[in-house]
């Protein structure tokens, strides 16, 4: 039986993304999920092997990568000129694909050599590239100051873990005059997977041991004494993603183009559960800068009652206009906002 190319589009996508996975059962769930027969799912091995798309050594089917990796000194980088960068080292790996993935790839990208160049105070960037049919991942490296420690010395933070709070609401920069504050905010939502590594420190919406293995292909930084200086940014992006950076953007801005909510993953923050007054207001810091903040409680268990309280009865006294929106909060957390709230 023959089938039409969107379904058998479908099959090789669904099969190319179980081998991705390392999935040993791969041809049994092909089987199950598009009602085919083995035979058929051997064919289109066949021709993806054919293709290019992937390799077999043995019975281990892997997917093919291609990879660069590129040295710049930052002296000869002109200022303002991350889109020639873009154009030069990432371009050529994306250009063949649809409008919204090189409109993603080019605000991401350009925003973050952008950084690099206007506030590391770096000598070197370093660009590594790996992609296959699924992904695209990019990897910059600089060896300046560090990012985290560039915004605790500028803000006069107690730690960096302070700086990496403060990144996770947005609107933080080292240079108002010419910067929004939105790039890293932005682009860490875009992405299917973003990091920033420094000081020993991650911030992320992924989790921190995920994100090392795909770091260990960088050329350099096999070991986590190479997180320590500098800064690395890690991107990954599907190669057939049908997200656009205006539908992200309009998740956090009103139809002004305000930037006007965030959103705060708690887990990402706090290694055990937030439980004390002091936790809750330095989290709360610059809240008021936003309309609407959204408290993502995803994996959290619970939460304590001083830090509730400062939350959801003396934050939102002291700042009405500011809507709070815990989401993902199980019946514990559940019961102790409404607890302190009554």
């Amino acid at each position: 039986m023959s089938f039409k190319k969107e379904k058998r589009d479908s099959i090789k996508k669904y099969m190319l993304e179980k081998i991705a996975d390392n999935d040993p059962g791969m041809i049994t769930k092909t089987v199950d999920a598009f009602g085919i027969t083995p035979n058929t799912v051997y064919r289109y091995v066949r021709e993806l092997i054919s293709e290019g798309v992937i390799a077999k050594s043995g019975r281990q089917l892997t997917l093919n990568k291609k990879s660069a990796y590129y040295i710049l000194s930052l002296a000869d980088i002109a200022p303002d000129s991350e889109d020639k960068v873009f154009e030069k080292y990432l371009e050529p790996y994306i250009k063949n694909y649809p409008e919204n993935i090189l409109h993603i790839w080019y605000y991401c990208f350009t925003e973050m050599v952008n950084n690099v160049l206007d506030h590391s105070k770096a000598d070197q960037l370093s660009i590594f590239i790996s992609q296959d049919y699924m992904n695209t991942s990019v990897i910059l490296n600089d060896d300046g100051v560090g990012i985290f420690y560039k915004i605790q010395s500028y803000y006069n933070y107690p730690s960096v873990d302070d700086a990496i709070i403060e990144l996770f609401k947005g609107k933080l920069t080292t240079d108002k005059e010419h910067h929004s504050g939105e790039g890293i905010f932005f682009t860490s939502r875009i992405m299917d997977v973003f990091a920033a590594i420094s000081s020993g420190k991650v911030f992320s919406h992924t989790e921190f041991h995920e994100l090392l293995n795909d770091l260990s292909e960088y050329p350099g930084l096999k070991d986590s004494d190479k997180y320590k200086n500098g800064t690395t940014i890690m991107m990954k992006l599907s190669n057939h993603t049908q997200k656009t950076t205006r539908e992200i953007m309009d998740k956090y801005a009103n139809v002004e183009g305000g930037f006007i909510r965030t959103t705060i993953p708690i887990k990402n923050i706090y290694p055990t559960y937030p439980v004390s007054r002091s936790q809750a207001k330095r989290l709360a810091h610059r809240f008021e800068d936003f309309q609407e903040v959204e408290l993502d409680f995803s994996g959290v268990s619970e939460i304590g009652q001083g830090f509730a309280h400062e939350l959801f009865v003396v934050f939102k006294k002291q700042h009405p206009e500011v809507v709070l929106i815990p989401t993902n909060a199980n019946s514990n957390i559940q019961r102790m906002i409404y607890h302190v709230s009554n």
